[in-house]
C-alpha cells in the first residue's frame, strides 16, 4: 500500500490516504513520485510520502490510478519541512506542496544531461578571502562552516560597492566556499531577480557550482534547473522565495538576504515568510543560517535575544569608514537659491550634489513613481477626486489635464466639491516629474531614471543624476559621489506597523552605494532629524534601533514579542470559526471591526509565543470542522502577517 498527500487544500482532507499498489505499479510507486488517484469520484494529483504493508482503513481501498512518473520530487526532508510549515501557519500542506515543487515538465524531466546547467560555469575568480575579517567573530564563523558546523548568524553588512556590485554579494560567496569545502550545499534566498543575477555571477565566479531559480525562467527551463538541484547535479541554489525549499544534498548553509523586503512574505496561502521557513529548515537539519542585511529586522533581534542566531557585526571605527557621511537636512526649501528652489532641494542638498557631480555620479532616491500621481486643490487642500470614479487625479508626463489613477479618466473641467475652486496643485511629486526638475536645476549633465517597468541595473562611474524609486537603484561602477532621499514623509506616513523599520531599510539600501565617508561619499535626508529610524540612519545603527523596535513590540504585544493570528470573513462566519477554536488559555482577542469598502469582519487574537503554536493547532483544526460543511463562508487566517498595523 501507500501513503499519499492528496493534492486537496480543504482542511478537514490534510491527511493521509492509503491506496492499495498493484504488483504492476510496485516498482514505481517510490516514496515522493506523484501518482494520480481518484478521490470522490475525481482523478486528482497527490504524493507518495511511504508505502506500507498494512492499512488501519476498514474496507476495501482504492488502487493508485497512475504513476504519473517514477521521479522522486518529494525528498523525505521537504515533506516533514512542509508539514512543519504548514502547521505553523495554520494551513494545509497541499497548499505548503505548491510552493515547494514546481510543476511537473515531462520534457525537462526526460532529459538526461552531460553539459553542465547554465549557473555552473567554473571562473577562476576567487572570492575575497578577508570580507570576513571586518568582523570581530567573521573569521570563527567562517572556520566553523569550513570545519562542518552549524552556526547561526544575523549578520549586518557593510555598506559599499566593489567594482559593480555591493559588497555583500561577494561576502555571501566566500560564506558558500567555505561550506562547499566542508563538502555541503547551500541555499541562498534574495528577494529580486536582480539580486540573483549578481549573486550566481559572483558564485561562478568563484567557481562555485550553482543554479538560479526564478520564476521568470519559464516552466521548462525552471523544472530543469530544479531537478539537476534533486538529482544532486548542482550543490547551490540561488533564487527567490520559493528557492528555500529547494531540495539541495547535504543541505549546509541558508543564506536570507535582506529578511525585511516585503517580496520575501508569501502573498498565497498559508503565507508563510522566509525568514521563518529558512529557520524551521536549519533548526531541522541542524544546518547553518546566516539572516543578514543592511538593516535588521525586529524578527531577526527576536532570534538574538533567544538565543537561536548570533550577532555577526564589524566594529564601529570600521562602519564609520565604510559608510557615507549621512545628514538630516531639514533647512526650508530655497533658501533664496534658485537653481535649488528649481529642484525642490534644500540648499545644503542642493549643494552636497553639486559638489559630489565633480567626481561621479549622484543618486536621487524619490519614494514614488510617476510623473504627479497626487493632486489636491489649491486653495483648500483637499485631494482631487476623479468625477467618474472618485479615484485619485494625477498628472502623467507630457499631458496638461488631470487624469484619474483608476480609471484614466481626463478630467479637463475638474472643479473642487469642497470649495469650488479649479486650481491645482501637486499632493505627491513622483520620480519622472523630479528628474525633469532635477534636469533644470543641473543642466548639461545627463538624468537618468529606474523605476517602474525601467529598472536600470547599474551605471557607469561618469557624473550624472541618477533618480531611482525605493528598490530599484542601480549599482553604480565604484559607488556614488553622493545620494539625495527625498520626500522621507511619504515614507514614514503610512499606516503599517513596520513603516520606521521599513523606511530605514529603504533608506540603507541606498545609502550602501555611496563611497564610504573616507573617499567623500555623502548622503543627505530631507526630513526630521529627530526621528528615530533618521537618528538611526545617521549614525549607521541598525542593531540599536532593531532593539528599539523590538522592546515597543514587547511593550504593546505584537510580533514577533507575541504571536498573532489574523481572521478576516463575514461576521457569522468568524463567528463560528472562533466558537469552533480550542483556543490557549492566555489567547485575547481584539476586535472584531469592520473592514473598509466591505461587509467583512476582522478579529485578531493574540498569544504568547509559548503558546502559538497551540494557537495554530486549534484554528487549523477549527477549519476542518468548518470544512466539513460546504454551506459555511470562508475565513481568511493569517499567522504574524507582515502588512498588519
Amino acid at each position: 500500500m501507500a501513503r499519499v498527500a492528496v493534492d486537496i487544500s480543504l482542511p478537514h482532507l490534510d491527511r493521509l490516504f492509503d491506496y492499495a499498489v498493484t504488483d504492476r505499479q510496485s516498482d514505481a510507486a517510490r516514496p515522493g513520485v506523484r501518482v494520480r488517484v481518484r478521490f470522490a469520484g475525481q482523478l486528482v494529483d497527490g504524493y507518495i510520502l511511504e508505502r506500507v504493508a498494512t492499512s488501519e482503513h476498514r474496507g476495501r481501498l482504492a488502487r493508485l490510478s497512475s504513476v504519473v512518473s517514477a521521479e522522486q520530487v518529494l525528498t523525505p526532508e521537504i515533506a516533514a519541512l512542509v508539514r512543519t510549515v504548514a502547521d505553523r501557519y495554520a494551513g494545509t500542506m497541499a497548499d505548503v506542496l505548491r510552493l515547494a515543487i514546481p510543476p511537473r515538465h515531462a520534457a525537462a524531466e526526460r532529459e538526461v544531461r552531460d553539459d553542465p546547467v547554465p549557473g555552473t560555469s567554473l571562473g577562476d575568480i576567487a572570492a575575497d578571502p578577508g570580507a570576513w575579517s571586518a568582523y570581530p567573530n567573521g573569521p570563527g564563523f567562517l572556520a566553523a562552516l569550513r570545519d562542518g558546523r552549524s552556526p547561526r548568524a544575523a549578520w549586518c553588512a557593510l555598506p559599499g560597492v566593489t567594482d559593480s556590485r555591493p559588497s555583500w554579494v561577494m561576502t555571501v560567496a566566500e560564506a558558500l566556499d567555505a561550506v562547499r569545502g566542508s563538502g555541503r550545499g547551500g541555499i541562498v534566498v534574495v528577494p529580486d531577480h536582480r539580486d540573483v543575477d549578481m549573486v550566481a555571477q559572483a558564485l561562478a565566479e568563484s567557481s562555485i557550482d550553482a543554479v538560479a531559480l526564478t520564476a521568470d525562467l519559464g516552466p521548462r527551463e525552471r523544472y530543469r534547473r530544479w531537478l539537476a538541484v534533486l538529482r544532486g547535479e548542482a550543490h547551490v541554489v540561488v533564487g527567490t522565495r520559493a528557492a528555500v525549499y529547494a531540495p539541495v544534498r547535504d543541505l549546509g548553509l541558508i543564506v536570507v538576504w535582506d529578511d525585511g523586503d516585503d517580496l520575501h512574505a508569501e502573498p498565497r496561502a498559508p503565507y508563510p515568510h522566509v525568514r521563518e521557513v529558512a529557520s524551521l529548515r536549519a533548526h531541522q537539519l541542524g544546518a547553518a543560517l546566516i539572516i543578514g542585511g543592511y538593516a535588521r529586522t525586529a524578527e531577526s533581534a527576536a532570534l538574538i535575544s533567544r538565543g537561536f542566531l548570533q550577532t555577526v557585526t564589524a566594529d564601529r571605527g570600521v562602519v564609520r569608514t565604510a559608510a557615507p557621511r549621512i545628514r538630516a537636512s531639514g533647512d526650508a526649501l530655497s533658501n533664496g537659491d534658485p537653481m535649488a528652489a528649481a529642484a525642490r532641494l534644500p540648499t545644503t542638498a542642493w549643494r552636497t550634489a553639486r559638489d559630489a557631480l565633480a567626481h561621479g555620479p549622484v543618486l536621487v532616491q524619490v519614494p514614488r513613481r510617476g510623473y504627479v500621481p497626487r493632486l489636491a486643490c489649491e486653495r483648500c487642500r483637499e485631494p482631487a477626486r476623479c468625477p467618474a470614479c472618485q479615484g485619485p487625479l494625477g498628472l502623467r508626463d507630457g499631458q496638461l489635464a488631470p487624469v484619474c489613477q483608476w480609471c484614466a479618466t481626463v478630467a479637463a473641467s475638474w472643479r473642487c466639491s469642497a470649495c469650488g475652486n479649479e486650481r491645482l496643485r501637486a499632493l505627491v511629486v513622483g520620480a519622472g516629474r523630479t528628474a525633469e526638475e532635477l534636469g533644470r536645476a543641473f543642466p548639461g549633465l545627463p538624468v537618468l531614471t529606474s523605476g517602474g517597468r525601467t529598472v536600470r541595473r547599474e551605471v557607469s562611474s561618469d557624473p550624472a543624476v541618477v533618480v531611482a524609486t525605493p528598490g530599484a537603484e542601480p549599482v553604480a561602477n565604484g559607488g556614488y559621489a553622493a545620494a539625495l532621499l527625498l520626500d522621507t514623509w511619504a515614507l514614514l506616513g503610512r499606516a503599517d506597523l513596520r513603516v520606521a523599520e521599513e523606511a530605514l531599510r529603504r533608506w540603507m539600501a541606498a545609502a550602501a552605494l555611496v563611497r564610504g565617508s573616507g573617499d567623500g561619499g555623502r548622503v543627505v535626508l530631507v526630513g526630521d532629524a529627530a526621528v528615530r529610524s533618521v537618528q538611526a540612519l545617521v549614525r549607521w545603527d541598525p542593531v540599536g534601533f532593531a532593539k528599539a523596535e523590538l522592546a515597543d513590540r514587547e511593550a504593546v504585544g505584537l510580533p514577533p514579542a507575541r504571536r498573532i493570528a489574523v481572521l478576516r470573513g463575514a461576521a457569522k462566519d468568524v463567528r463560528d470559526l472562533v466558537a469552533r477554536c480550542d483556543l490557549p488559555a492566555t489567547t485575547e482577542r481584539l476586535g472584531p471591526v469592520a473592514i473598509a469598502g466591505g461587509d467583512d469582519q476582522q478579529l485578531v487574537l493574540r498569544a504568547d509565543i509559548a503558546t502559538g503554536a497551540g494557537l495554530a493547532a486549534a484554528l487549523s483544526a477549527a477549519q476542518g470542522e468548518r470544512s466539513v460543511r460546504k454551506d459555511v463562508g470562508r475565513v481568511s487566517v493569517q499567522i504574524d502577517p507582515v502588512g498588519f498595523g
